[in-house]
């Protein structure tokens, strides 16, 4: 099989955005390997489909081993798996820690790792991660403070990455979103939510989409945390 043709590893590829960069990776012509633990199995030979948790590091290996032997490369890794628990500091559970630092920090870390061996073999590749602009732009009302943890870790970690390896041809970069229009959000909540955002509505899957592939093709852009959040990183 040609290996010409670039292969992107898209977690949490399921649903919402994740399956929608599947579609998007698709129809530019990439090869697609699809990780979820809800993924199901695909009829386009285009796609492999790993099911699995991100957090296990064999979930990770599997992916990297499958795209490499079956379309014999990796170009893209877009970290899109993470979790978000709204709860006040006081009130996070043991089991709520764990289950973001397994899904946002080892689901990264495992991956990453793995997918960054194989780019360096051909002296180019791209990752991104998908963070959150609550970040550095705190909501009252919306307690946040393990998706900070987590996410500002993934940020730091974009940029010390892409400075790394910035000379062998690995760009590394970030979308920090506001809130998205995925099956996490219920219909009702959307007012409440699009008020938070000075634009005045919450975005949509597209426009997730369209920043991801903005960076995928700006070969002069790395370490650069993409802001998508409807102007509130900017100010309220």
């Amino acid at each position: 099989m040609s290996t010409e043709q670039k292969v992107a590893v898209i977690t949490g590829a399921s649903q919402g955005i994740g399956a929608a960069l599947v579609k998007a990776y698709r129809d530019r012509n990439y090869r697609v390997i699809a990780v979820s633990r809800s993924i199901q199995p695909s009829d386009d030979d285009g796609i492999i489909a790993v099911s699995g948790d991100i957090a296990d590091r064999k979930t990770a290996e599997r992916s990297i081993i499958e795209g490499v032997t079956q379309f014999g490369r990796i170009d893209t890794l877009i970290n899109n798996a993470g979790i978000f628990i709204a709860k006040p500091f006081t009130q996070y559970t043991e089991a709520d820690y764990q289950a973001y630092l397994g899904t946002n920090i080892a689901g990264f870390f495992h991956i990453t790792q793995l997918a960054i061996t194989e780019m360096e073999k051909q002296g180019s590749g791209h990752v991104v991660q998908i963070s959150t602009s609550l970040v550095d732009n705190p909501i009252a009302g919306v307690p946040s403070v393990l998706a900070s943890l987590t996410k500002g870790g993934l940020n730091a970690a974009t940029q010390s990455l892409a400075i790394e390896y910035a000379r062998r041809g690995i760009r590394v970069n970030a979308v920090a979103l506001g809130t998205i229009k995925t099956p996490m959000h219920p219909v009702v909540t959307h007012a409440q939510l699009g008020a938070m955002h000075p634009i005045g509505h919450i975005g949509e899957i597209s426009d997730a989409v369209d920043a991801i592939l903005y960076l995928e093709f700006a070969n002069f852009v790395t370490g650069e945390i993409l802001h998508v959040d409807g102007g509130q990183s900017a100010g309220h």
